[in-house]
């Protein structure tokens, strides 16, 4: 008879195998701020809560719109996957709507082999970084908090590099600053947002055409984000009918390294279909749909049905025409609301739906962004602390010293007009309160 193996002297316990916790992904900007706001019973569509935090434009009919699209008829193929770049349908109608807004007087166009099509804008990005290949990649700030764990995520690879603009200029990042970084930080690529978030700056014609000689000259990638580029008011803040977009700086389609960002979320007010795109020379369209291989499968066929719909030149234009109307009232409110309460805006927003106050000259404790923050909150009001959109890709995962820092925006604070005009008047007169001290 065999014996018994020996019991092993240490105890079961101390023989436990020691595990790690998963990976945290903080909660940052917009996300953050929810997730505060639902400790106090928040929800998405609460009516009984302002939400001028979230950028997500009312989706629902305007006066003077075309009717929201409310069904499309499946057919037998959408059931089945489709191609990892979007739909040939699709992806051709979106080039239409560039070359017919942008390009109509340039030597190159668009074509469907310049689009790749993908759930959303994030994707769209995620997608471009796995594609590029090592370099500097600088980014400009204020920016997108969501940026911060996707560059994060490519750090080793892509060497985040923050190019800071200041409140004093007017958050300007002339070509120049630019051309310098290329030269003295080895920048390689360049990640930007136009209209910027949080600011509402807008690059001017000019300004596009020696970022992209630049970039065409130099060597390096533009990442363009426009998905609120629809969005554009003149300096008297009377709506701008023409739709921008760095696709008209572009001199050649294919050698031009550009890519563009843009999608249904914002610029046609529908956020839940999670339909985003890239423009871009064909080469990096075929990055990204190698990309997208293993990082999603493609987008939903049925719903790119639908944002085929979307896109039919006479319903986007109209739609574009009217939400910037209506936009342009909000925007005009919300600024008159904030001057009145002492909040200043030194540089009103030209483009999207954002404005980023300076809180600085408000009594204690307004004057810090967190404790109006907080304050807010109380009174049902979710907007953004200005240093979300100060971070440093590098830190993360580093005890997140970069969110701990003392920031420089840390007397700023993101306010958005994209709710509804009873929605947003709710807050301001909520805000007025907290300021007043008011119940």
């Amino acid at each position: 008879m065999v014996p018994p193996p020996e019991e092993p002297t240490a105890s079961r316990a101390s023989m436990r195998v020691v595990r790690e916790p998963p990976r945290e992904s903080p909660y940052r900007g917009v996300s953050g701020v929810v997730q505060e706001a639902m400790k106090l019973g928040f929800a998405a569509g609460h009516p009984d809560w302002a939400n001028l935090a979230q950028g997500e434009p009312e989706s629902g009919p305007l006066p003077g719109a075309p009717p929201r699209i409310e069904s499309i008829e499946l057919e037998p193929e959408d059931h089945a996957y489709g191609p990892l770049e979007g739909t040939l349908e699709l992806r051709t109608a979106i080039a239409d709507l560039a070359n017919r807004r942008h390009r109509r007087d340039k030597g190159t166009q668009y074509g469907p082999q310049n689009v790749a099509v993908a759930q959303g804008g994030r994707l769209c990005m995620a997608r471009a970084l796995c594609a590029l290949e090592q370099r500097r990649l600088a980014y400009l700030q204020p920016g997108y908090p969501a940026w911060n764990e996707q560059l994060a995520a490519h750090a080793a690879r892509l060497r985040p590099v923050a190019i800071s603009t200041d409140p004093s200029d007017g958050f300007r990042t002339d070509p120049d600053k630019i051309s310098r970084a290329v030269t003295d930080k080895g920048i390689g690529a360049l990640l930007f947002s136009n209209p910027c978030d949080p600011t509402g700056r807008v690059l001017g014609i000019d300004e596009q055409a020696e970022w992209v000689r630049i970039a065409r000259d130099r060597d390096v990638v533009l990442l363009a984000e426009e998905f609120t580029s629809h969005f554009r008011f003149n300096e008297d803040g009377s709506p701008d009918l023409k739709p921008d977009s760095m696709a008209q700086a572009v001199k050649d389609v294919e050698r031009d390294p550009v890519l563009i960002f843009d999608g249904l979320s914002k610029n046609h007010r529908y956020p839940g279909w999670r339909i985003g795109w890239t423009l871009g020379p064909s080469a990096w369209i075929e990055r990204l749909t190698q990309a997208a291989i293993p990082l999603d499968g493609g987008p939903s066929r049925p719903i790119q049905r639908a944002a085929r719909l979307a896109l039919d030149p006479e319903r986007s234009d109209a739609e574009t025409a009217v939400a910037v109307e209506h936009f342009a009232k909000k925007r005009e409110l919300m600024l008159r609301r904030l001057a009145k309460m002492g909040i200043a805006v030194p540089s009103p927003p030209r483009g999207g739906f954002y404005v980023f106050g300076d809180l600085s000259e408000l009594p204690e404790p307004f004057c810090d962004a967190e404790r109006f923050f907080r304050s807010a909150l109380q009174k049902r009001v979710l907007t953004v602390p200005g240093r979300s959109f100060h971070f440093d890709p590098n830190a993360t995962g580093q005890g997140d010293g970069a969110q701990q820092a003392p920031s420089p925006y840390d007397s700023w604070m993101r306010f958005s007009f994209a709710p509804s005009i009873d929605h947003l008047r709710m807050g301001l007169d909520r805000l007025a309160k907290v300021l007043r001290g008011t119940t």
